[in-house]
């Protein structure tokens, strides 16, 4: 099945909890690198959204590197 470019890509992920002091911490399990922080449990979500956004997105762009401009692009929904 192919996926249409307009629909967006969906990914979920499992994040770790844990609280220290004053802080929350939310640590993404596995090897991305991901994590987010804040001072209640949404401002901490909020914050690793943005990074697994920020590597996912570069990720993306280097799996594209050097591929010839005219080559055809289509994207697979896998599971």
């Amino acid at each position: 099945m192919v996926m249409e470019a307009e629909e967006s890509m969906r990914n979920e992920f499992t994040a770790v909890v844990e609280r220290d002091k004053r802080w929350l911490y939310r640590l993404l399990s596995g090897d991305s690198g991901a994590n987010g922080q804040g001072r209640t449990k949404s401002a901490a979500l909020k914050s690793l959204t943005a990074a697994i956004a920020l590597i996912l997105e570069d990720r993306r762009k280097d799996g594209l590197r050097g591929v010839p401009a005219k080559a055809a692009r289509e994207k697979v929904i896998v599971g």
